[in-house]
C-alpha cells in the first residue's frame, strides 16, 4: 500500500510555475514581423532553385510570371523597402520589358518621391536604352521636385554635352544659377563655355558669381581668368574692382598682394610698389604677415638699398608691435635703444 503511495507520487506531474507578472510587454512583436525581419536578414538560410533552361516561349512565359509573383510578395510584404523595387525594374530590363521596367520606377516614386538614388537609376536607365526624351523627363521632373540636388544637375547638364545639345545644356546651367548654387557649379559652368571657346559667355558668368559668392579667392581667380587668355587691361580692371568692392573697411592681405604680384608680372615695378606701400598704410598689422613677406621679396629682387631698408624697418616695427613694447600717451611705441 505504501508502495503504491509512493508510486503515484513520483508520476505525478511536476507544479507549473505561476506567472507573477501579468501585464503586457511594452514593445509586442507579431508573427508578420518576425517573418518578416528573418526574410529581409536572411536568417532562414534557403537553397537557391536550380538552374533550368528555357526552350521555347511558354517556359519562358511560366518563368516571367513565376518571378514577378515573388517580386510583387516581396513589395506587398515591405512597399517601403526601396531595394526590392529597384531588382525588380533590373530584372524587368534585363528582360528588354522597358515599359514594364519603366512603370515599375513610377510604382516607387509613388511611395517615395524625394528618393533621389531612385531618381538616378531611373534616368540611367533611360540613357541606357537610349531613351533620351523619357530620360530628359526624368531629369527635368528631378531638378523640379529638388533643385538642391545637385547631382541632379550634373548629370543633367552631362547628358546634354554628350548629345553635342550645347544649347540645351546652356539652358539647363542658366536654370541651375538661378538658385545660386555652390561655387563649383559656377565654374562647371564657366568650364563648359571654355571648352567651346566661349570668352564673353565665360566673362559674363563670371561678372555674376563674384557678385552671388563675393569671396576674395573668386575675384582673383576672375583677375586669373582675364590674364590667362591675354586680357592684361581686363585682369586690372577687375582687380581694382575688387578693391573698390571691399574698400578700406574689409582689407584683405591675399588681394593685395595677388594684385602686386600682377604687376610685378607685367614689369610694372612702379605699381606693384604703390599696392605694397599702399596695402602696407592701411591693412591692419595683425594680418599682414604674407604681406610683409612677399614686400620684402619684390623689393629685394627689384629694389634699391633705400626700399630693401624701409622694408626692414617696417618688419622690425612690426616685430616690436608683438611683444607688446610700452606706448607713450601719444600712441607711440617706445624702443628701446639701440633696437633699430
Amino acid at each position: 500500500m505504501g508502495d503504491s503511495k509512493d508510486r503515484g507520487a513520483k508520476g505525478k506531474a511536476p507544479r507549473a510555475g505561476q506567472v507573477k507578472n501579468k501585464t503586457p510587454a511594452e514593445i509586442q512583436i507579431t508573427a508578420e514581423q518576425l517573418l518578416r525581419e528573418a526574410k529581409e536578414r536572411q536568417l532562414e538560410v534557403i537553397a537557391p532553385p536550380p538552374k533550368q533552361k528555357i526552350s521555347d516561349p511558354a517556359e519562358l512565359a511560366d518563368f516571367q510570371l513565376r518571378k514577378r509573383k515573388e517580386f510583387e510578395d516581396g513589395i506587398r510584404r515591405n512597399r517601403n523597402n526601396m531595394a526590392t523595387w529597384v531588382k525588380y525594374a533590373q530584372w524587368e530590363e534585363s528582360q528588354k520589358e522597358i515599359q514594364r521596367c519603366r512603370s515599375i520606377y513610377e510604382r516607387a516614386l509613388d511611395v517615395e518621391h524625394r528618393n533621389i538614388p531612385l531618381y538616378l537609376k531611373y534616368a540611367e536607365m533611360e540613357m541606357r536604352n537610349r531613351q533620351v526624351n523619357h530620360a530628359r523627363n526624368i531629369w527635368d521632373r528631378a531638378v523640379t521636385i529638388m533643385p538642391r540636388a545637385n547631382q541632379f544637375w550634373y548629370k543633367y547638364t552631362y547628358m546634354e554635352e554628350m548629345l553635342g545639345n550645347i544649347a540645351g545644356c546652356r539652358q539647363v546651367f542658366e536654370r541651375w544659377m538661378e538658385w545660386q548654387p555652390h561655387e563649383q557649379a559656377w565654374l562647371s559652368y564657366v568650364n563648359l563655355e571654355m571648352r567651346y571657346k566661349e570668352l564673353d559667355r565665360a566673362r559674363a558668368v563670371y561678372e555674376r558669381f563674384v557678385l552671388v559668392h563675393p569671396d576674395v579667392k573668386n575675384w582673383i581667380r576672375y583677375a586669373r581668368f582675364e590674364e590667362q587668355n591675354g586680357f592684361i587691361n581686363g585682369a586690372r580692371q577687375v582687380f581694382e574692382r575688387a578693391v573698390e568692392f571691399y574698400g578700406e573697411e574689409h582689407m584683405y592681405e591675399e588681394l593685395y598682394v595677388s594684385f602686386a604680384r600682377f604687376e610685378e608680372r607685367q614689369k610694372e615695378f612702379e605699381r606693384a610698389r604703390t599696392i605694397f606701400k599702399y596695402a602696407m598704410d592701411n591693412v591692419p598689422k595683425e594680418t599682414a604677415a604674407e604681406l610683409l613677406k612677399s614686400y620684402s621679396v619684390f623689393e629685394k629682387k627689384h629694389g634699391s638699398r633705400v626700399g630693401i631698408e624701409d622694408v626692414v624697418l617696417n618688419k622690425r616695427k612690426l616685430q616690436y608691435q608683438e611683444v607688446n613694447l610700452p606706448r607713450l600717451p601719444s600712441g607711440n611705441l617706445v624702443f628701446p635703444i639701440g633696437c633699430l
